[in-house]
């Protein structure tokens, strides 16, 4: 018991302390099985440009997902296979959305906005592991911001450059 709270608790403190200059994810635990509302936090534009298109890649593993719109900027869905089927009330999805992009908004260098989704994590997925949310800030003139590294094993995500926000899986609340 004791050692499945240190591990919770090591996964709170890693996702705790997010690097402000970097995109992130709203809450960083989430238990296989659930819904994850996944908020992804973009703190600024491209070094002086605004952000005009946000590109989130949805990891393997959460699926069903369905994007906020969000006013001022247009939404597109892009479908794709899933490499597990997944029950979805009775319903075997095999595909479905695998990226989201967001474009045509204006989000200043100096300004903080939020891109927000609902999807279900996979039940299969284990205590600890984690997964990564690929995103790409566009701005005007070929800027780019990517939030696409992945730690190798044994990695730190803080020795990256350009880490991809992740959401580390924790059991269930009172169950396995």
């Amino acid at each position: 018991m004791l050692k499945k709270i240190a591990l919770a608790m090591a996964a709170v403190a890693t996702t705790a302390a997010p690097a402000f200059a970097h995109a992130t994810l709203e809450q960083g635990t989430a238990p296989a099985g659930s819904y994850y509302k996944a908020v992804v936090r973009v703190p600024h534009g491209c070094a002086g440009k605004p952000t005009n298109v946000v590109r989130v890649r949805l990891p393997q593993g959460y699926y069903a997902v369905k994007p906020m719109p969000k006013p001022g900027w247009t939404l597109e869905k892009v479908s794709g296979k899933y490499e597990t089927p997944y029950n979805n009330h009775g319903t075997l999805m095999t595909e479905g959305v695998v990226e989201i992009v967001w474009s045509g908004g204006n989000l200043l260098d100096d300004e903080y906005d939020e891109f927000v989704m609902r999807g279900a994590l996979g039940p299969e997925l284990e205590v600890g592991s984690k997964l990564h949310f690929l995103i790409v800030q566009e701005c005007p003139e070929g800027a780019a911001e990517r939030w696409i590294e992945i730690p190798a094993e044994g990695q730190d995500s803080h020795d990256l450059e350009s880490p991809a926000p992740a959401v580390t899986i924790i059991e269930k609340p009172g169950g396995h």
